[in-house]
């Protein structure tokens, strides 16, 4: 049974151009504007500590209806923060997925110039979507990221660059813009869209300037959104006759709590330009669109003066790296993927979870529909 298609639109407006920095900062700092990833959980930790450690990891059983069950030591991460002064900290992430690949996933210096704008440079996440930011295991909801958080923002998306962020309290914003050296043109494609063009820092090709930019508004309530945009070209040999591709991508999402009750979503879309030339260089079949939304809600089933929580969840997303092609290619309604997970979140200590869920999976191409039950644990110091 193939799944209605829900379409999200939102509109802010009002935003003034910024660049002074307030004389009275409240004090007082809201939970929404003191979210935490695992970096900022290091700056805000090593204010008095010169070296600072932390670390995530996970622990995944994964059971298809049709098929071997598998289980997985996902990733196992180790942090480590360093603060030179009062001004200067250096931030590093070194991944270890599935026992045996090893990758740098952040390592980045952060300069304050003022109480509300940062210079960083180095190896750095880009700040597009929640998950991408936000992926520490006891962040969200589902034993796997969402599905969209692989094919549409190729989590954990990061690439070397340089640029600033900070906080305007007072207009409740926090904003972030970099130059980042981008993808690589080979391996684009497919249901994975722009996945296999992550260059990781690792010899990087920097011929072409990607800009990566974010703005946070949290001054309504419990409500968090964010607007982010990606724009520019990937990167080949200059010496090469291979193609490149430009993209374009912009996301908007929203994140809201109210005692046990929470909520978030997102939608993100990409264009993607000269893909006819690509496809035919390559013999690839990368879409000329790429687009995709989730939709989440939870409940804790526990009282609100219990230091533990059982977040009861479920989520709908629709994803498609064919919502439209170019040229002869025909769009794979294979592509186009639904998935509705629900499950449960059992957060037994701060930065401590077991995890459980159970998917339904399918798309456009069949009414069949397949499911697949996970297991996990995920901790975060």
């Amino acid at each position: 049974m193939k799944y209605l298609k829900i379409t999200l639109f939102a509109i802010l407006v009002g935003f003034g151009t910024m660049f002074s920095q307030s004389e009275n900062i409240e004090e007082s700092i809201t939970e929404q504007a003191a979210a935490q990833n695992a970096s900022q959980k290091l700056f805000d930790e090593g204010t008095s500590n010169k070296l600072t450690i932390g670390g995530y990891g996970e622990i995944h059983s994964n059971h298809p209806e049709n098929g071997n069950g598998k289980v997985d030591v996902h990733r196992l991460v180790t942090l480590f923060g360093y603060k030179f002064n009062d001004k200067v900290q250096f931030i590093s992430e070194i991944e270890f997925e599935h026992v045996k690949e090893v990758y740098v996933e952040q390592a980045f210096m952060s300069y304050s110039i003022t109480d509300n704008l940062n210079l960083r440079a180095g190896l750095m996440l880009i700040p597009m979507g929640i998950v991408n930011e936000y992926h520490e295991p006891t962040t969200f909801n589902g034993v796997e990221r969402p599905g969209m958080d692989k094919s549409i923002v190729p989590s954990t998306w990061r690439e070397i660059g340089f640029g600033i962020n900070g906080r305007l309290d007072n207009a409740s914003i926090k904003y972030q813009a970099y130059i980042f050296n981008g993808f690589s043109s080979n391996g684009l494609g497919g249901s994975n869209g722009l996945r296999s063009g992550r260059q990781k820092g690792a010899e990087a090709m920097f011929n072409e300037s990607n800009l990566s930019t974010r703005i946070d508004y949290y001054g309504i309530g419990n409500l968090k959104v964010g607007f982010s945009g990606y724009f520019g070209n990937t990167n080949v040999d200059v010496d090469s006759d291979a193609p490149k591709v430009g993209i374009s991508m912009v996301g908007f999402d929203a994140r809201y709590t109210n005692n046990r009750f929470g909520a978030r979503g997102q939608y993100i879309t990409a264009s993607i330009s000269d893909t006819e030339d690509y496809n035919t260089y390559y013999e690839s079949n990368l879409g000329s669109k790429l687009a995709g939304y989730y939709v989440e809600a939870s409940y804790n089933l526990l009282e609100t003066s219990k230091t533990e929580k059982l977040d009861l969840f479920a989520r709908y997303s629709n994803y498609d790296t064919h919502a439209s092609v170019a040229g002869s290619l025909v769009a794979n309604d294979a592509y186009d993927r639904n998935v509705l997970t629900t499950g449960l979140t059992w957060h037994v200590a701060d930065g401590a979870a077991f995890k459980m869920d159970y998917q339904i999976l399918g798309n456009e191409s069949s009414d069949d529909t397949s499911s697949v039950l996970n297991f996990g644990v995920g901790v975060w110091f």
